[in-house]
C-alpha cells in the first residue's frame, strides 16, 4: 500500500495542509522509544476470552503485534496482510490484532470480525497496550524477537516490515545498533492510577497549546475537562456519522459555555494521530477558544478511563470528579446548562 493511500481521508485537509507527521512519521516517532527495549510481559484476553501471557510467548517465539481500529481505513486495506502472516506463522510467531479500544467496542470488533473473516486472535485494548507501546497511529506494527527485545516499530505493511518479521522468527536482530543496548526495562510504564467519580484529583501541571500552564486541581472553581480527538468531526463523518455528529455537538456546545464564569475547561486532544501541528489546524477550523492541550502519551486518557470521545469529565471546585458524560450526551444543551448550575442544584441532577 502507498503512503499517500494510507494518509488520504485519514486526517482533515486542513491538517495535511499543515504539514502534520505523515503515518510512518508517527510510528517511527513512536518506536525511539521501544525499539531494542524489553517489551512489557502483559496477559491479555482476546474478544473470545482467550488468555494470552505474553511473557511466555517471549520464551518460545517471536511475536507480532498489530494495533488497529475498525474505523481505520489504512488498517482495513492492510486485513488481508496480516489475515495472510497469520494463516502463514508457523510455530516460530505469534501474530495477535489489538484493537485500540478507541471508539471501537466489543460489537464493533465481533463484527468487524465476521464481516472480513478474521481468523487470527484479537484483543480489545483495555488502555494498558496502547500506553505500553507508544501508539501513536493506526496501524501500527510491533515486532517482538523471541526473548522478548522489540525488534522493529512502523505503519505499513511493506519490505521493512517481512524483513522484521524475518529477523525476529530467526533470531537476528534486523537493528544491531538499537539491539545493542543495554536497557532491560519495560517498554514503557503503565500507570495504575485511575480516576473515577468521586475522587480527588491532584494538582497536575498541564502545557496547553500556547505554551501556558493549566492547574488540573486548582480549587477555587470548577472545570470541565473536554476529552476529543481533532480528526473525530471530519475523518468519521461518513464511516462513523453519528460519532462526528457527537463530537461536533459537544465542540460547539463547550463553545457556548466557554465564557460562564463558573467554569474552567480544558480540551484534551488524544495523541492518536494527533501532533502539536493537527491539533493547532483543529483550533483554526473550528475556531475554538477554550483552552487546548495534546495528551501525547495517552496518560490522561488512560488515568481518566477515556476510551471514546467526547468524554467530558466535571471537577468541583473542590478538585472532585462529580460527573462524566460520554457520546450524545456530551453534546446535550441540556447536559452542558446542568454542569454550569451551583452545586446545590447540580446535586439533584446525578
Amino acid at each position: 500500500m502507498k503512503l499517500a493511500a494510507s494518509l488520504l481521508g485519514l486526517v482533515p485537509a486542513a491538517v495535511l495542509a499543515a504539514a502534520s507527521p505523515s503515518g510512518a512519521e508517527r510510528a517511527a516517532d513512536a518506536g525511539r522509544s521501544l525499539v531494542g527495549m524489553s517489551a512489557p510481559r502483559l496477559v491479555l484476553t482476546t474478544i473470545d476470552g482467550q488468555r494470552i501471557d505474553l511473557g511466555r510467548l517471549y520464551d518460545t517465539k517471536a511475536v507480532y503485534l498489530k494495533f488497529w481500529a475498525t474505523w481505520c481505513v489504512p488498517c482495513r486495506e492492510q486485513m488481508p496482510h496480516l489475515e495472510r502472516t497469520y494463516l502463514t506463522a508457523g510455530s516460530d510467531l505469534a501474530v495477535i490484532a489489538i484493537d485500540a479500544g478507541f471508539n471501537d467496542s466489543l460489537a464493533d470488533v465481533r463484527e468487524y470480525r465476521q464481516h472480513l473473516g478474521l481468523t487470527m486472535p484479537i484483543v480489545l485494548d483495555d488502555g494498558r497496550l496502547d500506553t505500553a507501546f507508544n501508539l501513536r497511529v493506526t496501524p501500527q506494527h510491533v515486532v517482538i524477537a523471541r526473548g522478548g527485545r522489540i525488534l522493529y516499530v512502523g505503519h505499513l505493511a511493506d519490505a521493512p516490515l517481512e524483513e522484521a518479521l524475518r529477523a525476529a522468527r530467526s533470531g537476528a536482530p534486523s537493528d544491531s545498533a538499537a539491539m545493542g543496548r543495554t536497557a532491560t526495562a519495560s517498554a514503557a510504564a503503565v500507570p495504575s492510577v485511575h480516576y473515577q467519580v468521586g475522587d480527588r484529583v491532584p494538582d497536575l501541571t498541564l502545557s496547553t497549546l500556547d505554551g501556558g500552564t493549566f492547574h488540573l486541581g486548582a480549587p477555587g472553581r470548577a472545570t470541565v475537562l473536554a476529552f476529543l480527538s481533532p480528526w473525530c468531526e471530519s475523518y468519521l463523518k461518513s464511516s462513523r456519522p453519528q460519532l462526528a455528529a457527537n463530537c461536533r455537538a459537544a465542540r460547539e456546545q463547550s463553545e457556548v459555555h466557554a465564557a460562564d464564569p463558573a467554569l474552567r475547561w480544558l480540551g484534551i486532544a488524544s495523541g492518536l494521530w494527533a501532533s502539536p501541528e493537527d491539533l493547532s489546524s483543529y483550533r483554526e477550523q473550528y475556531h475554538v477558544t477554550i483552552p487546548l492541550t495534546l495528551d501525547a502519551s495517552g496518560r490522561l486518557f488512560h488515568e481518566f478511563r477515556v476510551m471514546t470521545v467526547p468524554t467530558l469529565v466535571l471537577i468541583d471546585a473542590n478538585g472532585r470528579i462529580v460527573r462524566r458524560v460520554a457520546g450524545a450526551l456530551a453534546g446535550s444543551p441540556d447536559v452542558l446548562r446542568a454542569l454550569a448550575m451551583p452545586a446545590t442544584a447540580r446535586d439533584v441532577l446525578r
